[in-house]
């Protein structure tokens, strides 16, 4: 593993300085021994900054961070592991933001993506791969209907057009702390004017007209199902994210299974967004984890191997309202639904379709017992983690859903809000980097390509880092 702090020593402690200036020290030497490891990508971030608009999974901008705030870039990644542009080695816990359930560049993946190219790539016909991809995809989530689409973000746009079509209703229900991707209609939070909470866009450029119809409640708070009973007669849908990637640990079962049997009875459409939860916790996703059946629901990330994909699933008569619901030839049948408007010119991507088929015949014949294995060996890993944080009073603590894995739920509240805390565990995510763990921000994924040494490794690292920070005066 090449993750040597050889560059600056970045334990050495000076005599004779202030708190302040022991931090101040510490920080820059630090700063020097990490633009030194990965001065290639700091160099391409400032060469092409003037033409590049770019804020590529940076978090938030720090100045006294300001000289290490740039993307690691990669030039090759293999498994578990990627290589940046000073072949410098990681150890990948970001895997592609949730896509690489089997790790980088599988050869079962790899080998149909490379005779789907030697076949060609026919934009505009049918893909010879759709129907089979669309049957495989129906018999593992238990849905009765698919149609693609480019990105989870289009996925998640199409299911609200589906809902509203159906119900005649404009209004829409979401639940604070979940991401549905960058939508105008979805990028939505609440806020208190006038002494009053109102919905408001979460950035400039979006217009109010695009979120006076969504209501942003508590995910997993029981007076959240008073709101929806309340506005029944206006909801054309209510948007979950199962489990939150903010949150991997609030996972409220019994409160899906409530708004579940809320929304059957007010005849309201339950769209799940499973972007991330699809085909990881479970081949079936969160709702088979769950036990809960909804009306629609978004894929994409870890069905695509690696490929652009979003997918829209549901019970058709939702999904009739893409192309007017089956019909035979031979007799006097005809799509009869009431039809919205979809489209994409990428939509069933030749190259994408591959990929999503061989991701699911995988899935398939392995059976549940791959993500069993992988959801038990993240278990085994926040654990110990955990373990050390408790031993070494350390301020953080981990969860998991599945391999899923980020801070606990309670972690703000317990940190109290310390902004120092915020900082230094910010600065932690540096020093992971500067030891070779790939991690952007607290939240991370295991891949059936992860090995014990690499979990190993991982561990030692963080100890390694928290010693270090500690003896910068960054921790307590």
């Amino acid at each position: 593993m090449n993750a040597q702090t050889s560059q600056i020593d970045l334990e050495q402690k000076p005599n004779n300085l202030s708190a302040v200036e022991l931090k101040q020290q510490y920080l820059a030497n630090f700063i020097a021994g990490y633009n030194q490891r990965t001065k290639t990508s700091k160099q391409l971030s400032q060469v092409y900054r003037p033409v590049l608009a770019d804020n590529k999974n940076l978090g938030e901008f720090r100045l006294p961070l300001k000289q290490m705030y740039y993307p690691i870039v990669a030039k090759r990644s293999l498994g578990s592991k990627i290589w940046d542009v000073d072949d410098n080695e990681y150890v990948d816990l970001m895997m592609g933001l949730g896509i690489n359930l089997f790790g980088h560049n599988p050869p079962f993946i790899k080998e149909v993506l490379t005779e789907q190219l030697e076949k060609g790539i026919q934009i505009g016909p049918q893909s010879d791969l759709v129907g089979e991809v669309a049957e495989l995809i129906c018999e593992l989530t238990n849905m009765e209907r698919v149609a693609f689409s480019n990105t989870g973000t289009e996925a998640v746009m199409t299911a609200i057009r589906l809902a509203r079509t159906l119900t005649g209703r404009e209004k829409i229900a979401m639940f604070s702390g979940s991401y549905h991707g960058h939508f105008d209609g979805t990028l939505v939070k609440t806020q208190t004017v006038d002494g009053e909470l109102h919905t408001v866009p979460i950035a400039p450029g979006i217009p109010l007209n695009f979120v006076k119809d969504v209501l942003v409640l508590d995910y997993g708070n029981p007076e959240s199902l008073e709101i929806i009973k309340a506005h029944e007669q206006e909801l054309a849908a209510v948007l979950v994210v199962p489990v939150q990637t903010s949150r991997p640990g609030l996972q409220p079962k019994v409160f899906l299974h409530q708004l579940r049997q809320l929304t059957t009875e007010s005849k309201i459409p339950l769209i799940f967004d499973e972007m991330v939860t699809g085909f990881r916790i479970h081949p079936g996703g969160a709702q088979a984890y769950f036990g809960v059946q909804a009306d629609i629901a978004t894929y994409g990330k870890i069905v695509g191997g690696g490929m652009p994909i979003g997918i829209i699933a549901g019970k058709s008569i939702y999904m009739d309202a893409i192309d007017g619901g089956m019909w035979n030839y031979a007799d006097s049948s005809y799509p009869s639904a009431n039809k919205t408007f979809f489209a994409g010119t990428f939509c069933k991507h030749p190259l994408a379709m591959a990929a999503a088929r061989a991701v699911l015949q995988h899935l398939k014949t392995q059976g549940s017992a791959l993500q069993e294995q992988l959801n038990h060996r993240t278990s085994q890993f926040v654990a110990a983690l955990n373990a050390y944080f408790a031993e070494d009073n350390v301020p953080l603590r981990m969860t998991n859903f599945g391999s899923l894995f980020g801070p606990a739920a309670s972690e703000e509240s317990s940190s109290g809000g310390n902004a120092s805390i915020s900082a230094s565990l910010d600065l932690l995510r540096y020093h992971l980097m500067y030891r070779g763990v790939h991690l952007l921000g607290a939240s991370g994924y295991l891949s059936t390509a992860h090995t014990a040494e690499d979990v190993d490794y991982v561990i030692q690292a963080v100890k390694d880092s928290i010693k270090a920070l500690r003896e910068g005066g960054f921790l307590p």
